[in-house]
């Protein structure tokens, strides 16, 4: 789920109406400070006709980063894209504004604010949530400019098909991996009910067991308390990846409550439409 930058959540029951009830995905419930284990994974940041909004996204080549295609699909101007593991505890934002809102981000606009940044770009078999054989929900941001791998070598994306050598009845009991810049659910208030809080902003992992796995797919069980996991995704994980035994397979797409403790659900990456798009883009 993406977060918008300037009413944090006003996109949630609107963005997915059309998701059988999901909505695209946002931070983590649960889960643990990165602590440098994924320096890869990042935020971006940019404009649409609606205002600005952020998602997290991995760096995967010198020049391609890989997110949600609910993360670029009309994206204005250039993406912001930063590796930085903490960013913000309180707002105001620490993200420049583009001084024109309506095109969004100029390239010369983020180098002076000392970003990185690049071009968005949407599968062109992307859905919008309409259609479950058919999601698609992935895209990439192309860099003006190559970055080196912050860790030991680029995240690698797993061979065509590997999420289905898992058998149906060892989903449960197989943990993937999520990674974002999410908010965090807390009960706060006299109520104690629990809310994603949009601060702080740094990146977190969470443990989550998986759930089901269709040809697009891969569901887990992302509540906190489940006695095989550590959490689950919410506002602004949206894109970022989801690893199995080391190897990306998914992105973060969507979440079924607005306090992000239930199933979510994750774009699955190693299947042929999404291998011969990236292909296109050297990977």
């Amino acid at each position: 789920m993406r977060t918008k930058l300037l009413a944090a959540f006003a996109a949630l029951a609107t963005v997915c109406g059309l998701a059988i009830g999901a909505a695209p995905a946002q931070a983590s419930t649960g889960g643990t400070a990165d602590d440098g284990l994924h320096p890869d994974v990042g935020l971006i940041a940019f404009y649409d006709s609606t205002g600005r909004y952020r998602c997290s996204a991995t760096l995967v080549s010198p020049t391609v980063v890989i997110t949600a295609a609910h993360c670029t699909l009309g994206t204005l101007g250039k993406t912001l894209v930063t590796f930085d593991e903490f960013l913000d505890d309180a707002p105001p934002s620490f993200l420049p504004t583009a001084e024109d809102p309506e095109s969004g981000y100029t390239g010369a606009e983020l180098t002076a604010a000392g970003y990185i940044w690049g071009t968005a770009y949407t599968h062109p078999q992307y859905s919008d949530f309409t259609d479950q054989k058919n999601w698609n929900d992935v895209g990439v941001i192309v860099l003006d400019q190559p970055v080196a791998s912050h860790g030991d070598g680029y995240p690698q994306i797993a061979e065509t098909g590997t999420l289905d050598t898992i058998p149906q009845k060892a989903l449960s009991k197989t943990l993937f991996t999520a990674v974002g810049y999410g908010t965090e659910v807390r009960q706060e208030g006299d109520n104690m009910k629990p809310e994603p809080e949009s601060y702080p902003i740094l990146r977190r992992y969470v443990d989550m067991p998986g759930q089901k796995l269709t040809p697009q797919i891969l569901q887990t069980n992302g509540n906190e308390k489940d006695p095989w996991g550590t959490g689950g995704t919410c506002f602004g994980d949206s894109g970022g990846p989801v690893f199995y035994d080391g190897e990306l397979v998914a992105v973060t797409s969507y979440g079924y409550t607005s306090n992000c403790r239930y199933l979510g659900g994750y774009q699955r990456v190693e299947i042929p439409v999404v291998d011969e798009w990236l292909a296109g883009f050297g990977l």
